[in-house]
């Protein structure tokens, strides 16, 4: 009688981890989302800043800087969804 007992407390406890651990990758995941979405509104307030709001082209550094960071996003956007690359 007992190791049905316990079979079934190790077996509940597995689960209730199991699914706590669910939950804060998910939680996690969505965080990680919202910071890659704000450092992406950022990246586009500084182009905007940057160029003053005109359609000027940027300098070639700048635009090194940019295609670097926009890479960088992209990265760990495909990180975030689970995407290998």
């Amino acid at each position: 009688m007992t190791t049905q007992i316990d079979i079934m407390t190790y077996a509940t406890a597995a689960a209730v981890l199991t699914s706590w651990g669910l939950i804060a990758a998910y939680v996690g995941l969505r965080i990680w989302n919202g910071w890659l979405a704000l450092k992406r509104t950022e990246m586009e307030l500084t182009v905007r800043h940057v160029t003053g709001g005109d359609p000027a082209p940027l300098s070639a550094a700048a635009r090194i800087d940019m295609a670097d960071l926009k890479e960088r996003v992209r990265k760990l956007e495909a990180i975030a969804s689970g995407v290998d690359l």
